[in-house]
């Protein structure tokens, strides 16, 4: 059976905790928080480090398993002001301070308007076979709801997230990707989006 097309939508970081703090801080030494304040760092590389393990798990498994339709990106990380980016898109120190001041949770314009507009461009260049694999929290709408409007039942998770902290879900998908063993999909669309935690990964 072919394998079936599918690009990758990645949660963001959070950019205003503490270790945003110890990465902002002006005066920091060390070669990451140097160059946002320089030239610029990627995307996924600030996140990782913002995120820790579960930004690097999604980052991987993305990596691991996308199989992108021609000319499309095969994984795009959500943002709170900017739509979405590639994680090989540069940021500034500037960049993390504006993201910084807007709250997802609160779900207004400044985050919904351009995430919207991005996964309609997205949209627009996809077959109708392809699937959009959302990495991230379903439990609440955030920028779920968003993309159930546009992408319907073609927008899916992993089945095994539910129930799972983000540290979980980390080491679980750092795992499969090194393994080479993808996990098993189901649509967000009617699914449950909370469940009993699940045995700690062994």
């Amino acid at each position: 059976m072919p394998r079936r097309r599918q690009v990758f939508l990645l949660s963001p970081a959070r950019c205003d905790g503490e270790r945003a703090r110890v990465l902002l801080n002006p005066v920091a030494t060390f070669p990451l928080a140097v160059r946002l304040r320089t030239e610029g760092a990627e995307l996924g590389e600030v996140f990782s480090f913002l995120s820790g393990l579960y930004f690097r798990g999604k980052l991987a498994y993305a990596r691991a398993f996308a199989y992108a339709p021609r000319a499309v990106p095969p994984a795009l990380v959500i943002t709170t002001d900017r739509g979405l980016m590639l994680p090989e898109d540069r940021v500034t120190r500037d960049d993390l301070l504006r993201f910084a001041e807007v709250d997802i949770a609160a779900g207004g314009a400044r985050h919904r308007d351009p995430l919207r507009r991005d996964g309609q461009a997205l949209l627009e260049r996809l077959p109708k076979t392809t699937r959009v694999v959302l990495l991230g929290s379903i439990a609440v709408g955030k920028y779920v709801d968003s993309f159930l409007d546009i992408f319907g039942e073609r927008l899916v998770f992993p089945l095994a997230f539910v129930g799972r902290g983000d540290m979980s879900r980390g080491g679980l998908m750092l795992r499969h990707a090194r393994e080479g063993e993808e996990l098993e999909y189901v649509p967000v669309l009617g699914a449950v989006r909370r469940g009993r935690r699940p045995p700690k990964l062994v």
